[in-house]
């Protein structure tokens, strides 16, 4: 060794240490944001804080926790399905009561909580929508039928957006014969100056219509709108019937959007038209219903759309954001865009051109023998990637512990069932998965590896059709049973019962919960997963409330218009549970699986939450209906709750094998926010509840290494 090599070694060695300390501090530093609706405007629910990993996730405790108020504590109605976005130290959520907040992400301390009274629907909010130029930041937030423009730093009203702060949702999707009923449950995206807005209606045939519109940030001006269902000279418009735009609703986007920031396109997914159960009224395939749309944020024009439904009539929204991230395929990089679907499909194009990645073939499926329905002749099932649920459901499907599995078997044998897509009929049908999925609006994870991760549940769900009322649309005496069966019956059931897990509450003895001012309020507000029916005069509700109560209810009805009719209404979404209340199919009956999308193939598929008591009987984890979705991380890690069990799990993402997990003190049917600050790595769920026979909370609970 010469001396210039001895006297470099120390040099070298310095320099080691001081990139190595370097490192160290900004690590230490290192700050991570959530920085909008499932993480960011891909919604990919990927974080890139790594300091929680596979060897230390099992030493995470509560952090802080933050009381965020307004939960129903008496019939436990309240849900709080936020993910909440972290901008700059700061966590911007909504409460249980539905009033947007900000408080420290590094405490929980609450900076400010508006107040808002306004006498409007009421919904569960998921989140809020964050906007900054530099000069000023603006948070945008959908109270009921209003989207307000708020202060980021003080939580005060913006009076210069809108009329006054805001801007009422209702105001350009009226038609004749429509209810008032809109809400503003999901963020909308914002891309430069323009806000981009969707919104919950109503699913009963009076549902307004679900264009998608346009703002401008600063002023709330219009900019544009596109017209989910086509108006006359629109692409699409020969879908459907003469004049449908006219007399149909639905065809909305209620579960957000995904935006390519590069090349100013926004990715929209819509639900179903309305009615949810019978299209005879709107025949045709019905674009730009159950599709993903490409739209150019600037415009509003339509890149291109492909429809993963024809003609809808089994509610099959598309329920989740659609997922943007890149795979490679014949040494190839593509840049992908992915929606999840009820049915347990995942459908995958080109983001730019449209272009299927996967085969899709258009398979055919029963038709329908309701007099005057027309269902397509076939529906798009992609061969690839792998589906993620099951698909049918007969006698062999039936759960081997099920309490009364002869019971079930006679009743089965006079159910249609055994396929997808099975129009309902006037017997039972049952809808595998069940007709909240498959997928929820929770939606999917996806790593830098894409891969992709998607919680599931596989419920068998059945109904059939009833003819509604005549007398129900138009002028003339009908009764309370009549009113309840059209508007009440596809929620509630035949007989009122509810579901068995509570997602539809009973309403038998309604008089032991409820007076009929109370009855009156929520059928005006709606609460939760129910509608406000605007539509109902105050004789009309009457007439329901008495009918429950078993006073009969005759009323004499105002006119209306027979456009917010339907001459069939559902039996309700009837969860098949068997006598000990557990669901008649094999478990697993929740599920979180992770697909390759490179390959299109599953690398593996675990239980979602368990039963305690079954457990302790020596069975495995079966998994639990759940609502909400995944956060992965840089480290390694997959963070999700949304179980009935009320517990939030962390899972290997390589193998599915659960590293960590802990009680929360409500269900957290919510999608979890990951975040870090000055190298400290936090996790927060909102833990709300109220669904599933579980009690409603007000919680946020945040979990970080000691």
């Amino acid at each position: 060794m010469n001396l210039t090599s001895i006297c470099r070694a120390p040099l070298q060695f310095i320099l080691f240490i001081c990139i190595f300390f370097n490192s160290c501090i900004e690590s230490k530093h290192k700050n991570v944001d959530w920085l909008a609706y499932n993480g960011g405007d891909d919604c990919n629910h990927y974080s890139e804080a790594d300091e929680i990993n596979k060897e230390n996730v099992d030493q995470l405790k509560v952090a802080w926790i933050y009381e965020s108020e307004g939960a129903d504590t008496v019939h436990h109605s309240t849900q709080m399905q936020c993910n909440p976005i972290i901008i700059d130290g700061i966590l911007y959520g909504v409460s249980a009561g539905s009033q947007a907040f900000a408080i420290s992400a590094q405490t929980g301390v609450e900076i400010w909580k508006t107040a808002i009274t306004e006498p409007t629907f009421t919904m569960t909010s998921r989140g809020i929508t964050y906007w900054s130029n530099g000069a000023e930041s603006r948070i945008f937030f959908g109270y009921g039928a209003y989207l307000y423009a708020l202060d980021a730093k003080t939580g005060t009203i913006i009076k210069s957006f809108g009329k006054e702060g805001k801007i009422h949702l209702i105001e350009g999707i009226e038609r004749a014969g429509a209810d008032a009923y809109v809400v503003a449950n999901t963020p909308p995206i914002v891309f430069e100056n323009i806000l981009i807005v969707g919104g919950r209606v109503s699913e009963s045939a009076a549902a307004l219509k679900g264009d998608i519109r346009a703002y401008d940030v600063i002023t709330g001006k219009s900019l544009w709108t596109f017209h989910t269902i086509p108006h006359p000279g629109e692409f699409g418009y020969e879908t459907w019937e003469k004049d449908n735009y006219k007399n149909t609703g639905g065809a909305n986007n209620w579960m957000g959007m995904a935006l390519d920031r590069k090349r100013g396109i926004a990715y929209v997914p819509t639900g179903s038209a309305a009615f949810d159960f019978y299209g005879g009224n709107r025949k045709g395939d019905n674009l730009f219903a159950n599709s993903l749309l490409a739209l150019d944020v600037r415009t509003g024009k339509r890149l291109w759309h492909f429809q993963t439904v024809h003609h809808d009539i089994w509610d099959r929204d598309i329920p989740a954001p659609p997922n943007l991230y890149s795979i490679q395929q014949n040494g190839k990089k593509l840049d992908v865009v992915s929606v999840v679907t009820k049915q347990g499909y995942i459908f995958v194009f080109d983001r730019v051109t449209g272009q299927p990645i996967y085969p899709i073939e258009e398979k055919s499926f029963p038709v329908s023998t309701i007099p005057g329905e027309q269902t397509s002749e076939t529906q798009p099932v992609p061969l690839l990637p792998e589906h993620f649920t099951r698909q049918s459901f007969t006698h062999e499907d039936i759960n081997d512990f099920a309490s009364n599995k002869e019971e079930i078997i006679a009743q089965l044998k006079q159910t249609n069932t055994g396929s997808p897509f099975i129009p309902l009929g006037f017997n039972r049908t049952v809808f595998y998965p069940g007709t909240d999925g498959g997928a929820q609006w929770g939606g999917a994870a996806v790593d830098k590896n894409a891969v992709i991760y998607v919680p599931a549940k596989e419920n068998p769900v059945f109904s059939s059709l009833k003819a509604s009322d005549p007398k129900a649309g138009n002028m003339g005496n009908t009764t309370g049973k009549k009113l309840y069966e059209n508007w009440c019956m596809s929620c509630h059931g035949a007989h009122a019962e509810g579901n068995e897990d509570g997602t539809y509450p009973s309403l038998q003895k309604l008089d032991l919960k409820y007076v009929d001012y109370e009855v009156a309020t929520l059928l005006k507000r709606g609460r939760g997963r129910m509608p406000a029916f605007t539509n109902l005069t105050s004789e009309e509700i009457k007439a329901i409330y008495d009918y429950l109560i078993g006073k009969g209810g005759e009323v004499v009805q105002t006119s209306k218009s027979e456009l917010s009719s339907a001459p069939y209404s559902a039996t309700g979404y009837n969860r098949w549970y068997d006598s000990a209340g557990y669901p008649i199919s094999q478990p697993p009956w929740g599920t979180l699986t992770a697909t390759d999308m490179n390959t299109g193939k599953r690398i593996w598929q675990v239980p979602l939450g368990e039963y305690p008591e079954l457990m302790a009987k020596g069975l495995p984890a079966t998994g639990t209906d759940n609502y909400g979705g995944p956060a992965i991380t840089a480290g390694g890690i997959l963070f999700i709750a949304a179980t009935k069990d009320q517990k939030i799990r962390a899972f290997d993402t390589k193998t599915g094998k659960i590293l960590w997990q802990s009680d929360l003190p409500a269900a957290g049917y919510a999608s979890p926010s990951i975040y870090m600050i000055d190298g400290k790595q936090y996790v927060v769920i909102a833990c709300g509840g109220g669904k599933l026979k579980t009690k409603s909370g007000d919680q946020y609970v945040a979990f970080a290494l000691p």
